[in-house]
């Protein structure tokens, strides 16, 4: 297996960019200082043997009134990616709509699906490389974060089965467009990988447990057509499949999280191999990473994962450190230490978290031996 990207490795910069339900809108990407220094920062992955990256579009900015489109807060991440060679998977949206949208309402898609069609028209215009977009980060947590649970935008409660269909048929209709304005684009998804273990030994529960874990690939499932095509999926609607996994993505149904070294906890390469005999596509870890002293531990644990895998024929084709740069907690603002790298603002020094570095340079140089 080769990397899919150029490189084994990927530096993810945290892209949120969505209100708060106290009304103040996220914008990780100018708190962390990344979006006035992209090309430097694009250095400093390449530096670290990181010759790709995601990153993303901040749509509320750029389509601030309907239908015009102001890219100046795009164009020096766009131009730094092409400046460098960095390849970078584009997030278009990252949870954050523009002011004065309703996400269940038809208008939604068509926007949405405009915006993805100017925006490929730009990245066409302005560099050669083919282009690569995930369309809609993580439609299966937004919609039971925003859906279900009010806990993201649009905090709705008993309505995530609706959003999430919303956000595939957005996600479709991007797709479409960016595929007709530049044949060459790739399509890659970004989705949680999950484990829940039941919370007895009855049926019911048993039962109930195999239910969730079904449910995690329903977006997928809705993307590729394999149920209710009526919206519009296709098996040709999805190029690469982007898994999601932290510390915490294992737990007891209704109860406690499972964790690594826990008997329970199920290998992260076992994980993989079933995600891969349902799919057959190629698969990249969209995001992983924890925080503290333990960041380069977790690192070591899905790099030997990860090759594990490949040993058993999984097609894994890259590991996106997410994020690279530490940020700002979502909801009150503490430093996430969660990164390879951290400093925050645009003049702030970006200082290396040496035993992650470390832990990253023997990755590398044991993904290269294989």
């Amino acid at each position: 297996m080769h990397p899919l990207f150029g490189s084994w490795f990927l530096g993810g910069f945290e892209c949120s960019a969505h209100k708060r339900q106290d009304g103040i809108r996220l914008d990780l990407l100018a708190s962390t200082g990344h979006a006035a220094r992209p090309e430097a920062d694009y250095h400093l992955l390449n530096a670290h043997g990181m010759r790709a990256a995601r990153d993303g579009l901040r749509w509320h900015l750029i389509e601030a009134r309907p239908g015009r489109y102001d890219w100046s807060s795009f164009l020096p991440q766009l131009h730094a990616a092409r400046d460098t060679g960095t390849t970078v998977l584009w997030d278009l949206l990252h949870y954050g709509t523009p002011n004065g949208i309703d996400v269940f309402s038809p208008r939604f898609v068509e926007r949405f699906a405009a915006f993805a069609r100017a925006a490929a028209e730009l990245v066409r215009a302005e560099t050669d490389a083919p282009p690569l977009w995930t369309p809609v980060n993580e439609i299966s947590f937004w919609a039971w974060a925003g859906g279900d649970t009010g806990g993201l935008n649009p905090f709705a409660r008993g309505r995530g089965g609706e959003l999430k269909r919303q956000l595939v048929r957005a996600t479709l209709a991007a797709a479409a467009e960016v595929r007709a304005v530049d044949p060459r684009a790739r399509i890659a998804t970004a989705e949680p990988l999950i484990h829940i273990f039941p919370a007895g030994r009855d049926a019911g529960a048993v039962a109930r447990a195999i239910a969730h874990n079904e449910g995690q690939h329903e977006a997928l499932d809705l993307l590729l057509g394999r149920i209710e095509p009526e919206l519009g999926g296709h098996p040709g609607a999805i190029d690469i499949l982007g898994v999601n996994f932290y510390y915490n993505n294992q737990w007891i149904d209704e109860g406690r999280p499972v964790y690594l070294g826990d008997g329970l906890y199920r290998p992260f390469s076992d994980l993989l191999a079933e995600f891969a005999g349902r799919y057959s596509r190629p698969i990249y870890i969209a995001e992983t990473g924890t925080e503290g002293v333990f960041r380069p531990y977790w690192l070591r644990y899905i790099g030997d994962e990860v090759r594990a895998a490949i040993a058993r024929g999984v097609p894994v084709g890259g590991i996106c450190l997410y994020p690279v740069l530490s940020h700002l907690g979502w909801d009150d603002d503490r430093h996430c230490p969660n990164g390879l790298f951290t400093g925050f603002g645009a003049d702030a020094e970006r200082a290396t978290y040496e035993p992650m570095a470390t832990e990253l340079a023997e990755q590398l140089r044991r993904f290269e031996a294989k």
